[in-house]
């Protein structure tokens, strides 16, 4: 007897973790789980409400139908509805017959069958077919599976990179992302930084969507080409505001030798170590979805030890007060003195002195370490992070 107890206790955890595997699948026995669990809940409720009802009111009813909101698709969730409301009809009948319906009580039914018709109709408007809390679960999924190719690769010894961004709204959907990919002999990094047109979590499933597909083309095209071929995918999109401006780079690691194509993104900029000063870079484009013909310049150069290459985007220098070529102006300065006392941290510190907007704003710099320096001693190798709504969030992992 004692054994069938044991096994039988170690089978009920592995139950449940099958039955919780297979609801966050959304397969219809995993619907069906959790809806005999709620129609369990739901019973206790109603053989503790009749015991005592003053302990256990009607409101507590509302419980099992938030909960089959947020695990349950919409049908599951009418069963749940359906059998709440007898348990709470037959609570509420007995408790009246045994001490009269109170004008509280009469009113506290009509605040829960306002919410439970509310609770519904969202539920219904639901498109993904999905419960809200498995729809949040994929859709964060997915933005993190995309932010992952968007990723800096571990460098090899010699280089550093750093980036932060903070969407319009502080939400953690944006419209401005990064995807890099470095070469297998980890010979030649390839980034392309994109702006979206649209702001915060309107721009969001746009840049889940054009992230998607620039990570199965990059590494895999030339420049050109790749954005080429970007342009015809958001031609064929036919999205209202089907464009985005973005910034490709190539970088030889070994050489340090670089190419910079733009499309219609502000000018990226290249810190000369010996001149202590950031340049203009003046590769120039259209903008991606515009025209089916677009003209790309390709520039190129070298950075040599201690030199750095950056990239940002139009809500870092345009502003309400502030123009694109003073903007550009602006961000030169800014830049200068936020390196002054080292490149970490940089992005970080430019967006700091950014004046609070509606858009998205972006930060990533590229740096060849200087031969003396110090290379390891606190160099992050950060990711393309959004940060929370309080500001830019700090590289998160180190590199060599």
């Amino acid at each position: 007897m004692t054994t069938r107890l044991r096994r039988a206790a170690r089978a009920v955890p592995v139950w449940v973790d099958v039955r919780l595997l297979r609801w966050r699948t959304g397969t219809p026995e995993g619907q069906r789980a959790v809806l005999f669990a709620i129609a369990i809940v739901t019973s206790v409720l109603l053989i503790l409400s009749w015991i005592a009802y003053s302990s256990v009111p009607a409101v507590w009813f509302l419980l099992p139908v938030l909960i089959g909101a947020l695990a349950l698709q919409h049908r599951y969730l009418l069963i749940v509805v359906g059998f709440v409301l007898i348990a709470l009809a037959t609570s509420v009948t007995h408790e009246s017959v045994t001490n009269g319906m109170t004008v509280g009580r009469a009113s506290s039914l009509i605040a829960i069958i306002l919410a439970v018709t509310i609770v519904l109709i969202e539920s219904s408007r639901n498109r993904s077919g999905l419960p809200s809390a498995l729809s949040e679960a994929m859709l964060a999924d997915l933005r993190d599976r995309l932010q992952a190719q968007g990723k800096v690769p571990e460098l090899p010894e010699g280089w550093m990179s750093q980036s932060a961004v903070v969407s319009a709204g502080g939400g953690r959907y944006a419209g401005d992302f990064l995807v890099a990919n470095l070469s297998e002999d980890e010979s030649h990094l390839e980034m392309i930084l994109v702006d979206v047109c649209g702001k915060g979590v309107a721009a969001g499933t746009q840049s889940l969507h054009f992230a998607g597909a620039l990570g199965g083309l990059i590494g895999s095209l030339p420049p050109v080409g790749l954005f080429t071929a970007a342009n015809d995918f958001l031609l064929r999109q036919r999205w209202d505001e089907g464009f985005a401006t973005a910034v490709h780079v190539v970088v030889d690691l070994e050489s340090g030798d670089y190419s910079i194509v733009s499309a219609g993104h502000p000018p990226a900029m290249i810190w000369s170590a010996a001149q202590k000063q950031w340049t203009v870079d003046h590769a120039r484009g259209v903008a991606l979805g515009v025209t089916s013909r677009p003209d790309f310049h390709t520039t190129s150069g070298r950075l040599n030890p201690g030199d750095a290459v950056m990239f940002y985007t139009d809500g870092v220098v345009e502003s309400k007060s502030r123009d694109l070529m003073s903007g550009v102006e602006w961000m030169r300065e800014t830049a200068r003195e936020a390196v002054s006392h080292g490149f970490v941290g940089a992005p970080r510190r430019i967006l700091a002195k950014v004046d609070a907007g509606d858009d998205d704003r972006a930060v990533l710099i590229l740096r060849r370490v200087s031969v003396d320096e110090e290379i390891g001693s606190a160099s992050p190798r950060p990711t393309f992070d959004p940060a929370s709504p309080d500001g830019p969030r700090e590289p998160i992992s180190p590199t060599a």
